[in-house]
């Protein structure tokens, strides 16, 4: 069985979708499409901004948004999944490739959903970390003791990102590595993603995504907020809404769809940078 996955944050590079624009007649309408519903030119910031441009969460999120989703249906018949997931934003690349949204409802939450971020990250400090060679449970063991701080990604075994209030970063970290962590170091983001910190983000991100219309999609989705997998609309709604404030839980899904069996993984966006132990093809 194959699995296509698509990346969130921290897959941007400038130049992304720069190829797909220049080759491809129904690429390059996709991005002025995505251009006239935004409201600016994002894909001249794709193809020539610099790195700083690139790391604003709502040019971010909506940038590698369109170049996932515009590189799988570039990929026509090549875009045959038995089952999807994405990390965080990834997600909603994954649901608009099914069909299960379309591609401006897709893009529209996804620009709602980085502008509440936004906000949320400039009244609040607030930021995550990184925590390497250290098993899951004691990670989370650690941080439950610490006010202020939660296991946020799970991303492979030995490397696991928390997340929470500036100060109470850094006191986990120290206990972290006094537990035994190889390393737990801040990361250079601007929020505390998947935490209680993004509560207010979710209010905002509730009501765009109850106002669009989702259909089933081409095949189950494997949602970060259970590891499992989803096919009916309003469950995958409501996983949504909960994602913003809830871990994402990667090793989990890919484990689990390798015990549904697949046999394959298949990385649709900017470049190969989802963390795994199996191994995974890239396509850009």
């Amino acid at each position: 069985m194959k699995a296509f996955i698509f990346p969130g944050q921290g897959s941007q590079k400038s130049g992304m979708g720069k190829h797909l624009f220049e080759n491809s007649y129904a690429a390059k309408i996709r991005f002025k499409q995505a251009n006239k519903i935004l409201d600016f030119d994002i894909s001249k910031i794709m193809f020539e901004g610099e790195d700083a441009d690139l790391k604003k969460t709502h040019i971010t999120q909506p940038a590698i948004f369109l170049h996932s989703v515009i590189l799988a249906k570039e990929l026509g018949y090549k875009f045959n999944p038995d089952m999807v997931a994405g990390h965080s934003l990834g997600e909603f690349s994954a649901l608009v490739a099914t069909n299960c949204l379309s591609f401006k409802d897709g893009l529209q939450i996804v620009v709602k959903r980085a502008q509440a971020m936004s906000k949320v990250c400039e009244k609040t400090e607030s930021t995550m970390a990184a925590v390497l060679g250290l098993d899951d449970d004691k990670v989370d063991e650690v941080c439950s003791k610490i006010d202020g701080v939660v296991p946020a990604n799970y991303n492979c075994p030995g490397q696991l990102v928390i997340s929470g209030e500036s100060d109470a970063i850094d006191i986990a970290c120290e206990e972290l590595t006094k537990a035994g962590a190889r390393r737990a170091i801040r990361l250079k983001v601007h929020g505390a993603f998947h935490s209680h910190v993004m509560a207010p983000a979710q209010k905002e991100l509730k009501m765009a995504i109850e106002n669009a219309t989702f259909k089933t999609p081409m095949c189950p989705i494997y949602q970060n907020t259970t590891a499992k997998a989803v096919s009916d609309p309003k469950k995958i709604k409501s996983n949504l809404i909960k994602q913003l404030t809830s871990p994402v839980r990667w090793t989990q899904t890919i484990n689990q769809m390798v015990e549904d069996g697949a046999e394959s993984f298949t990385e649709v966006g900017p470049g190969k940078i989802l963390p795994s132990n199996y191994p995974i093809e890239g396509i850009e």
